[in-house]
């Protein structure tokens, strides 16, 4: 098969076989880019002239100087490897008195396993053992067995939101039902019983961010990123309570909730159930998102707390702004109300949370703690149960902490 000059017979041959032309052209421009063989009075358009090709001359050469850096790289990288193997065989043989070997060594110069190495294997092997039967002693204590009363299992997915969920909630009296927050703008009300999506409010336009139920109203309190919380009245009624499931047959049921199609819904979906669009209440005093939001004692009056650096007391009857509760030095991240005090508790990205009293209507204390030590207080919790450990704080420095708010000696100070 020609690669150079032209014929009659040759045109012929090239035009039934164009796969090897195609490899000859290749072997070709490798073999005649190469700076070793050319002569110095040769040009690179004489060496392209006698080839059959369609290709412009400009574009061969541009195709010939990246060949021949490629070429150049490959030579460059294959004389290294050379030396690192030279090198990898020269520590072998100085270390095989001691039984050690360099990885990617020739195992043909005596360079074997050692002791070291086999025990290494043997720990990591009973490492593994160890584990596989520790984790497995997890699982099967989430496992019913005959007679026996199954320590934790799923019973309810409540399915229906169409982007994450930051935050839920229970109601606090009847009817009890779950709240949930969602990135898709919207909050869904659910039967913890059945499951059953009751109802959605979609009153807001950004992502809603925090839920919090009425302590005695069916009134909820929701929070979002369109710089507002809504306060918003509901009507649900429950379902039918249907019969407990079976525990061993969850147990053994093999459908995993994550092979579900995005969207699909047990029962009705939440398309389906009655939609509130219009807020009883709208309070919007925030200039950033608002991150979250609660009731005080009694429900007549919301904290908001928000990414401008300051939480808002709000009256619930006139929507009046009460107070703005500023001294942090970054964006908040959480409030939390006492359940039976009018204390407030507001956490922040400045690593502080700040302890607020309002139980004296015509002054407000705030007291400053800092325990955490790395970028944020995430969210607070207060724990009326345990007066010794009744707040506690948890933050990205990898920590939850406890703390003792003395609540008698703030009455006192009143």
């Amino acid at each position: 098969m020609p690669v150079e000059g032209g014929s009659s017979s040759g045109s012929a041959s090239a035009a039934r076989h164009p796969k090897q032309k195609r490899k000859a052209h290749s072997l070709s421009i490798r073999r005649t880019n190469s700076t070793e063989d050319r002569s110095p009075g040769v040009q690179r358009g004489d060496m392209l002239e006698g080839q059959d090709s369609k290709l412009p001359l400009s574009l061969r050469n541009n195709l010939l100087d990246l060949f021949g850096q490629i070429e150049r790289e490959f030579e460059n990288l294959y004389i290294e490897n050379l030396e690192l193997r030279r090198e990898i065989d020269s520590l072998n043989e100085r270390l095989t008195g001691d039984g050690q070997i360099i990885e990617g060594g020739d195992p043909t110069k005596g360079a074997l396993k050692t002791k070291a190495s086999h025990s290494t294997s043997q720990l990591s092997q009973k490492l593994k053992t160890t584990y596989k039967a520790s984790t497995s002693k997890i699982v099967s204590s989430f496992k019913a067995t005959a007679g026996s009363r199954a320590l934790c299992q799923l019973l309810k997915e409540y399915v229906g939101h169409r982007d994450g969920i930051w935050d839920l909630s229970i109601t606090r009296s009847p009817p009890v039902v779950l709240g949930t927050a969602s990135a898709d703008h919207s909050a869904l009300l659910w039967s913890i019983e059945t499951g059953k999506c009751l109802l959605r409010y979609a009153g807001h336009a950004g992502s809603v961010n925090s839920i919090k139920f009425h302590p005695t109203e069916q009134m909820a309190l929701t929070a979002s990123g369109d710089q507002t919380a809504h306060i918003w009245r509901y009507m649900v009624q429950l379902p039918a309570p249907q019969p407990p499931p079976d525990v061993s047959a969850l147990c053994d049921d093999d459908q995993d909730s994550s092979d579900r199609e995005e969207g699909e819904v047990d029962g009705d979906g939440p398309c389906e159930v009655p939609t509130i669009r219009v807020p009883t209440a709208t309070l919007k005093s925030h200039q950033g998102v608002a991150i979250a939001a609660d009731w005080l004692v009694g429900g007549r009056q919301v904290v908001t707390a928000s990414w401008d650096r300051a939480a808002n007391l709000y009256e619930v009857e006139t929507c009046e702004l009460v107070h703005t509760l500023t001294g942090h030095d970054q964006e908040l991240t959480h409030c939390c109300t006492h359940p039976t005090q009018r204390l407030v508790v507001t956490s922040s990205r400045d690593t502080t949370f700040r302890l607020w009293d309002f139980r004296d209507p015509s002054i407000h204390s705030v007291n400053v703690f800092q325990g955490h030590t790395e970028r944020m207080v995430c969210c607070t919790a207060w724990n009326e149960e345990n007066q010794s450990c009744n707040l506690f704080t948890c933050g990205f420095d990898r920590q939850a902490i406890g703390w003792n708010i003395n609540i008698p000696a703030l009455l006192q100070e009143k």
